[in-house]
């Protein structure tokens, strides 16, 4: 299909009928939504989770042709799901050529437009927008002026042009009128200055601004949302009460729910189609590592208000699959296998996520992070052998063996050193963590029976002395010594 380009060819097309001539882009949205959800089209597709809870809010503030908010702590998916909104805009819709506000043909709203529509008549050259060319986002920070958002005098044009300062062709617009017949997005609303945020209230609600002392006009017509940290997102916080009372729809936004939706996500989003040797890696490692994301939101030690970001755990699978990457093709293995001392070489992955409370600055976020491990560990154990009896590992080890095997050994060295403790092989078979003919997930469900009774205190681990008994008051000259350490 051609598609016009001057105004007379337009009239004569789709676009002058309605609903198309004179459509807002919340109608627009609007009407596209309803379209997805009678034909059944997966709407927000990537997002994970939300299904039940946030999408059928976010879907009722767009029927309603809200503005609205999504408050959340961070990881959370807010941004992608404002940039996911541009799918619900149409394919391209058309615009008056050179406009800097994105001008519609048949209501144009700047001097511009206007006097260019007066000049060429049914000539009027007209360009066509992208959905994609529709969305402009902002990331809210004090420093964000009226000039970045609304606009600001240009005495450049005013003295090219020959206009006064107080005309509309001296003005250089900012990123909201540039977003007209869009949607435009601020992240972290609350940064903004209350001066900078009673101009976005002003041309929300009554379409004018003074720039420097002119008052300046826009009808636009712009969808709005914003995101927010609830903590700021207050009365008492740093958001103007009136601009508050104008977002239709406030959204809260949650963590993955479950340990299962997690590892949904965090498969979704880590990198590991790599190429090179094939990975192969144990549900229960994945389960490891999501788990730890779960641990950090629940300690005391870590800062609630801040939250734990789902990027823990995507961040933390990757560099662990890394680590066994990198001991792969130094062993010459065919196989990356990751482990549970894979993860803990993943420590730098998770202590930059933590924002730490007084209790936890005075540990570290090292000693932290592997404590999360441990306790991850603790609870797979508890879940997938919950009835095991144990009682023979820890048994060896309360009579003085002790256990200490380097993560970068090969699988078939390491599982010389897991056959000396007694039932240790024997019982990860047992209970189907890892088959009996595969040294490499074997070496990994060895580690989690291990790490998993280090986290219930039957048996101690160090990163001196490996895995010994639990809580040695003193060792006497013969402790140890039938210890064995393999690399």
């Amino acid at each position: 299909m051609i598609e016009p380009r001057t105004i007379g060819e337009l009239k004569n097309s789709r676009w002058a009928e309605a609903p198309l001539r004179g459509r807002t882009v919340r109608e627009e949205i609007r009407s596209n939504l309803l379209k997805c959800l009678e034909s059944g089209e997966p709407l927000f597709p990537g997002i994970v989770g939300y299904e039940d809870t946030i999408l059928p809010q976010i879907i009722n503030a767009l029927l309603a042709r809200h503005h609205f908010i999504l408050l959340g702590l961070r990881g959370q998916a807010k941004s992608r799901i404002l940039r996911e909104l541009t799918s619900l805009l149409d394919e391209r819709i058309p615009t008056i050529a050179g406009s800097e506000v994105n001008d519609d043909p048949f209501a144009p709203i700047s001097k511009y437009a206007r006097e260019l529509l007066e000049e060429c008549g049914e000539a009027t050259p007209i360009a066509w927008l992208r959905r994609e060319q529709r969305y402009v986002e902002k990331l809210a920070t004090p420093d964000v002026t009226i000039a970045d958002l609304i606009g600001d005098v240009d005495p450049i044009k005013a003295a090219r042009g020959g206009h006064l300062l107080s005309d509309e062709l001296t003005m250089h617009f900012g990123l909201l009128p540039r977003a007209n017949r869009g949607i435009f997005a601020i992240n972290e609303l609350p940064d903004l200055s209350g001066k900078v945020q009673v101009g976005l209230f002003n041309i929300m609600q009554e379409g004018d601004v003074q720039i420097k002392g002119y008052p300046v006009r826009l009808s636009l017509d712009v969808l709005l949302a914003f995101t927010a940290n609830p903590e700021d997102y207050t009365a008492r916080g740093k958001i103007i009460t009136p601009l508050k009372d104008r977002i239709g729809s406030e959204v809260i936004t949650h963590y993955p729910r479950t340990v299962q939706l997690g590892m949904e996500i965090t498969a979704q989003e880590a990198w590991t189609r790599r190429g090179g040797p094939s990975l192969d890696i144990s549900d229960f490692v994945l389960e490891v590592i999501e788990r730890v994301a779960f641990e950090a939101r629940e300690d005391k030690r870590i800062d609630k208000r801040s939250g734990v970001s789902q990027r823990l755990p995507i961040s933390t699978l990757e560099n662990a699959i890394s680590n066994a990457e990198r001991r792969t093709a130094a062993l010459g293995e065919d196989r990356v296998v990751p482990r549970i001392s894979d993860i803990y070489a993943a420590v730098p992955s998770i202590t930059g996520k933590l924002e730490l409370e007084y209790e936890g600055e005075l540990q570290g976020g090292d000693t932290i992070a592997r404590d999360l491990i441990r306790r991850a560990a603790g609870r797979v154990l508890e879940e997938r052998m919950g009835g095991a009896d144990l009682s023979k590992i820890v048994a060896w080890f309360d009579q003085g063996g002790a256990l200490k095997v380097s993560g970068d050994q090969r699988s078939d060295v390491c599982m010389k050193g897991f056959s000396v403790v007694p039932g240790l092989v024997e019982i990860v078979t047992e209970f189907g963590l890892a088959p009996a003919e595969d040294p490499g997930r074997q070496v990994a469900a060895c580690e989690l029976v291990l790490e998993g009774l280090a986290a219930q205190k039957r048996i101690s681990r160090s990163e001196e002395l490996g895995y010994t008994r639990a809580k040695p008051e003193r060792r006497d000259p013969g402790y140890g010594k039938g210890g064995i350490s393999f690399g």
